[in-house]
């Protein structure tokens, strides 16, 4: 019979003798012959060099080799790594899927609208160029086929995607909350470019931007602040007139039976408590009270006094004006010394603006003169420092005098440090420490704000003229976060936020007190590299720059036409980090 099936390669033996280890390297040929696998050494290679011998086996398993002199040439050097990273991160969470089970032009038009916003946030016309492949920046036109893509091909997606919100706040609620959970809500408002658009309204702005057009969204987070659904509404919305739309959400959209309403004292007033919130059945609060109502419990011998907190920095309180509702009165001495100071700094400022008209009342020459000229004066700095309520002043048309108000003042100064969480949980399903926990939480929602706004996601400059395209607008700014709330916890090992906090939790002695970070934090913070000195500390924004540095080129043999793709070898970094988000590191 004849031999068939012939394969030459190298095998590497291995022998200890004597605390040392030999290896014989032979160039072997293996074949079939009348049905039995036989091997034929053709030679010992072992006294080749140890490169050389790698060459031959690499060879015969049929790589192709070049001549150092035959370097290939880079065409073109794209960066991909942070690309790779978002996506697999959107693939992992399925937004994808969450937007249509099929994919789509759309689907992948609204993928690319999300990944942009978080790598680098820009108009629909620059994402259109981002993504061309005569001007892409990265590689996420290749990755979601998308080189033929026009501004107006966006706004068509938008489009798409916004009848969609429902369903999609719907999974992501099924995912996020349940019966009985918190959820955190909060009200922000951005402002618009141009005046055309249907919501926008004067307003307050937040954004200090005075005498522009606003809009006004809430969030809906859960109770670690993973934002789960957003609503617009027209500038000059006042923020508790939304609740009426939020506790619809919940209960018939999400259909949550069971819900404890988070937000800010300024949302949930008592007058939406009571006609909107306490009717409700299922739906509890927690929110604190204004300061003019702690004032009044510390006032007249009220409940609120100071020798509670003689030993403990909190106080269990009830009051029949907040009838089934427990109160839960803390103390911060910090807040308490950082409020007299700032009062006492206004107070001085505006002392010394007054002892200007003192002085221009009685200089020698030219004195100010006349009760309305003095008066005009006064009403210009007066009211500077909102300081007015705590100066009595003498006017007349040859004198002014002044002097502070020492009663109302200590009356001002004597809640100071105070403020009082309100609450229609019972002690046994939220006890006094965890209700001021869960008010405190509030605070991962204006972090999502700032994310929003500034440090990441730049929801704001407006540019949308009609208001559903707003809607979408802030939808897929939304969904962005979303997924930058995932990642972050992902990367916490890598980057300077706590990747423990549950450990800071158990270390802080009171709610009332500033929380501290764990451990390895303030490691982190002290030494700027990671809990096991293994890598550099980053920021979520340097981490993704650092991602971009993974490249992907496009390479050409030297004398051939054909072109083909190679990665950059990743640094450890980029291979934890792909580690850590669970995503495969891939072209």
């Amino acid at each position: 019979m004849p031999r068939r099936n012939q394969v030459v390669h190298v095998v590497t033996t291995r022998r200890r003798y004597k605390d040392r280890t030999y290896e014989t390297h032979l160039l072997r040929r293996s074949y079939r012959e009348d049905g039995k696998v036989k091997n034929e050494t053709l030679g010992n290679i072992s006294h080749l060099p140890p490169h050389l011998i790698d060459i031959i086996r690499r060879t015969l398993r049929g790589d192709t080799f070049v001549s150092a002199r035959d370097n290939p040439a880079i065409l073109r050097s794209r960066p991909h790594g942070h690309v790779a990273a978002v996506l697999g991160a959107m693939e992992k969470l399925g937004l994808p899927r969450l937007m249509s089970a099929r994919r789509s032009p759309e689907r992948d038009r609204c993928t690319a609208l999300i990944v942009s916003r978080l790598l680098a946030a820009g108009s629909k016309l620059a994402t259109a160029r981002a993504l061309h492949p005569e001007t892409a920046t990265s590689t996420l036109g290749e990755r979601l086929a998308l080189d033929d893509v026009s501004a107006e091909d966006f706004y068509s997606a938008m489009d798409w995607l916004l009848p969609r919100q429902e369903t999609m706040e719907k999974a992501l609620a099924q995912r996020h909350l349940h019966d009985g959970t918190l959820v955190l809500y909060d009200v922000s408002s951005s402002y618009l470019e141009g005046r055309h658009c249907e919501l926008a309204r004067p307003g307050y702005s937040r954004d200090g931007r005075k005498g522009t057009l606003q809009i006004v969204y809430g969030l809906l987070c859960n109770a670690e602040g993973c934002p789960v659904a957003v609503e617009v509404y027209a500038g000059n919305t006042a923020d508790p007139r939304t609740l009426s739309d939020q506790i619809a959400k919940l209960r018939t959209r999400f259909a949550l039976k069971r819900v404890v309403f988070v937000a800010d004292r300024g949302l949930l007033t008592s007058a939406r408590i009571d006609s909107e919130l306490r009717p409700v059945q299922g739906l509890d609060w927690v929110s604190a009270l204004r300061s003019q109502e702690v004032r009044q419990l510390v006032d007249r011998d009220g409940p609120l006094q100071l020798s509670l907190f003689d030993q403990q920095d909190l106080a269990e309180i009830r009051h029949p004006d907040f009838p089934g509702e427990r109160l839960v009165a803390c103390m911060n001495p910090l807040l308490r010394v950082e409020r007299a100071r700032k009062r006492e700094d206004l107070l001085q400022a505006t002392e010394r603006q007054l002892d200007k008209i003192v002085a221009a009342v009685s200089r020698p020459q030219r004195p100010l003169r006349g009760a309305h000229k003095i008066g005009e004066r006064l009403g210009r700095v007066i009211h500077q420092y909102k300081m007015a309520k705590h100066f009595e002043t003498e006017v007349t048309d040859t004198s002014f005098r002044y002097r502070r108000k020492t009663d109302r003042i200590e009356a001002e100064a004597r809640p100071d440090g105070i403020y009082v969480i309100r609450t229609s949980v019972d002690s046994q399903t939220l006890d006094a420490t965890e209700a001021v926990h869960a008010y405190k939480r509030l605070a991962t929602v204006e972090r999502a704000f700032r994310c929003l706004k500034t440090i990441d996601l730049h929801v704001r400059p407006i540019y949308h003229r009609l208001g559903h395209r707003v809607r979408a607008h802030v939808f897929l700014c939304m969904l962005a976060y979303h997924v930058e709330w995932h990642m972050r916890r992902w990367l916490a090992p890598l980057l300077f936020a706590d990747d423990d906090p549950h450990a800071s939790a158990t270390q802080r002695p009171s709610p009332v007190q500033a929380p501290e970070r764990s451990r390895s934090a303030q490691h982190k913070a002290s030494t700027r590299r990671t809990t096991h000195c293994e890598f550099p500390v980053h920021h979520f924004r340097g981490l993704l720059d650092h991602l971009a540095t993974l490249t992907q080129n496009t390479m050409r043999m030297h004398g051939s036409a054909d072109t083909f793709e190679l990665l950059t070898v990743p640094t450890p970094i980029q291979r934890k980090a792909f580690d850590l988000i669970g995503v495969p590191l891939s072209m």
